[in-house]
């Protein structure tokens, strides 16, 4: 009776280390916080109405930029630990235990990766990418506002084993097989490791999907795709790479969660299965993954540059061409990930070849970047001081991408911390520089404020200088035959004072953490005198600059006709605006279909996770009755009088 009520769920489950004891404690006291200033100040009602159920794309935006913010702190603790114990595990085991090592280390990439950096430029793409080509909404509100809480509900799961489960998975970020077997983790980690990733990655799915569409169907008249901004290009390019990658995610997860329940061989060695056939199918979706999260903020950098050169950026073309053309060879350059799996020559020489090839239309951007510069007048604010890190870092890294496409370089640095060091030059380096770029960018627009320029400018030399601080050392570890991973080692290898150089960059890094939230503290108290009047704060060249700060709820009182691939610039080069014409405007109202679906599809995850079955039909159930009766709902929208929206405009 006990196993049918509650499947592998027992006592043991209750926090007992130090960690989910502490990871808990934390939990309950921030919800109690938050619980009593909202009741204090009686704002439960504000927050469900104006901002949980909202469909405004921008209100999404801001609580995905939120939610990646929590999770940013949850991995940076996690990276904190490592590195502190990889500092101090020299002839011992240090403060962690091998097995809590490596599950701090799993944690720390699939938070970074699925929930902050995707978090963050879903966030971004949610703010912006309707405003710049010229409509109100992305094409399916609800898919928006329901893509988001399936995220938050993957983020939810990947955390509840410090209060439900007690132990995560040590098998890596990728979950790798056969580590990830049932044999050798036979506790729930990887459980909610897989369940976490099927919500996210669903809710990442929806997402795609949504802006494929809104960019595709719902452009301003006149608006052809070469007519577009270079960031809803590159935002296109990362929106098709999920839809096609993440099914791959989600399929091969799920298999080996039926090795894992229902004693299935795909990936162990018995009744023909093949643990490289997971190497292949999980690198077939975390390649284009990499550009996925790099792809928009080449484009944020594309706006950022040409804004502050004040010049439209050079080579529109090649520059989109050479997205197209990264999206495309994304998708054959797995396998120089596994470079050493025995597949022969001729496969490793093709995989070698396709992975040089794509530095080629990288290239292409960079030279486009420089000569943009050359050709304008540059005016280095803040935004532009990410932009030259992001130059520097990204040459760099490119490089060391370069010498690891060599399979017999490769052969020799494979699972090294230089791989790792690469990895996270071009993550740090590129897609975590565009975020902080693209926030202080378009912060004034979405907010209404500028961020304190002073403290932006210091937070950026505490983040680049702290950068090469921690990871220039893994490059010489790497070349020192330091593994990844690696929990303690030998005195005699005269690795210590490299790891120690190492945590002395993480700590830089966290001062420059601090140092943005200083800012964010200190702007919001002198928002006043650095109030966006005008709407266009930095000379902008593209629609988003068009409305006012923040922009209404609808946009645009009318939608624009475009003529030109920078409508906006010409508008104040001809010192004139389109008269506007009020009408009446259909929005989508506001639901909280998305929360109550992801509550059920959380229940669901968790029920698998512990085997539940009776939670986990209920779960299904009550999400599939959510969809049809949101399905059978004809009252999604509702009229906004041209009475009314000319009263607000004026």
């Amino acid at each position: 009776m006990e196993n049918s009520l509650f499947g592998k769920l027992t006592s043991d489950a209750i926090p007992h280390h130090w960690y989910t004891i502490g990871g808990t404690a934390f939990i309950v006291m921030m919800v109690i916080i938050i619980a009593i200033i909202l009741t204090k100040t009686q704002r439960w009602g504000w927050l469900w109405n104006d901002w949980l159920t909202s469909t405004d794309p921008k209100k999404i935006g801001t609580m995905y930029v939120i939610f990646a913010v929590i999770m940013f702190f949850r991995g940076m603790v996690d990276a904190g630990m490592v590195w502190l114990q990889q500092s101090i595990a020299v002839d011992s085991q240090g403060y962690l235990s091998a097995t809590h090592f490596q599950e701090i280390f799993t944690s720390h990439g699939d938070i970074m990766v699925f929930f902050v950096t995707m978090g963050f430029f879903f966030g971004l793409m949610n703010w912006i990418v309707h405003l710049q080509i010229g409509t109100r909404d992305l094409a399916f509100p609800f898919l928006n506002s329901l893509g988001l809480w399936l995220t938050v509900a993957g983020g939810i799961l990947i955390n509840l084993f410090f209060v439900i489960g007690g132990n995560f998975a040590n098998t890596g970020w990728l979950a790798i097989a056969p580590l990830s077997e049932l044999e050798f983790n036979p506790g729930v980690g990887v459980d909610y490791l897989i369940w976490s990733l099927q919500l996210s990655g669903l809710g990442s799915l929806l997402a795609g999907i949504n802006f494929i569409v809104t960019i595709i169907k719902k452009r301003a008249p006149g608006m052809t795709l070469m007519k577009t901004p270079l960031f809803v290009w590159t935002s296109l390019c990362g929106m098709v790479l999920i839809i096609s990658a993440f099914p791959v995610l989600t399929a091969t997860t799920l298999l080996l969660w039926l090795d894992r329940v229902l004693g299935m061989h795909f990936f162990t060695v018995g009744y023909g299965g093949n643990q490289m056939m997971y190497f292949n199918l999980i690198w077939m979706w975390g390649h284009p993954e990499v550009y996925i999260l790099v792809l928009p903020a080449f484009g944020m950098f594309s706006e950022i540059v040409s804004t502050f050169s004040q010049i439209k950026v050079s080579g529109y073309v090649s520059m989109v061409c050479a997205a197209v053309m990264i999206t495309f060879l994304s998708y054959l350059v797995w396998l120089h990930h596994f470079f050493t799996m025995g597949a022969g020559a001729n496969v490793n020489s093709f995989f070698g070849i396709v992975t040089m090839l794509i530095a080629i239309p990288s290239g292409v951007q960079v030279f486009n970047w420089i000569l943009t510069m050359y050709k304008g007048k540059v005016i280095f604010a803040s935004p532009m001081y990410w932009f030259v890190g992001f130059l520097i870092t990204f040459t760099i890294g490119g490089m060391g991408g370069i010498l690891m496409a060599s399979p017999p370089a490769d052969f020799q640095i494979h699972n090294t911390l230089f791989l790792i060091a690469h990895f996270h030059t071009m993550i740090i380096g590129v897609a975590l520089f565009g975020i902080f770029a693209g926030i202080t960018y378009w912060f004034p627009k979405i907010m209404g404020f500028k961020l304190n320029e002073r403290l932006g400018k210091l937070a950026f030399w505490f983040w680049l200088i702290g950068f090469f601080v921690s990871f220039t050392p893994l490059y010489l570890l790497g070349f020192m035959g330091a593994t990844r991973r690696l929990d303690h080692y030998a005195s005699s290898t005269g690795w210590q004072p490299l790891y120690i150089t190492a945590t002395v960059g993480f700590v830089i890094i966290v001062c420059g953490v601090i140092t943005q939230i200083v800012q964010l503290i200190v702007s919001i108290k002198e928002r006043k005198q650095n109030l966006d009047t005008t709407g266009d704060p930095w000379n902008g060249r593209t629609l988003e600059w068009a409305t006012s700060s923040p922009p209404p709820f609808y946009n645009f009182a009318m939608i624009p006709t475009v003529t030109s691939g920078e409508e906006f610039w010409d508008w104040k080069k001809r010192n004139h605006r389109p008269e506007k014409q009020y009408e009446d405007i259909e929005l989508p109202k506001n639901t909280g279909m998305g929360i109550y679906i992801s509550v059920f599809a959380f229940f669901f995850g968790f029920a698998l996770v512990w085997q539940i079955l009776w939670l986990a039909v209920l779960g299904l159930v009550g999400g599939i009755l959510c969809v049809i009766i949101r399905s059978f709902d004809e009252h999604t929208e509702y009229e906004l009088s041209a009475v009314t929206v000319k009263e607000m405009e004026t």
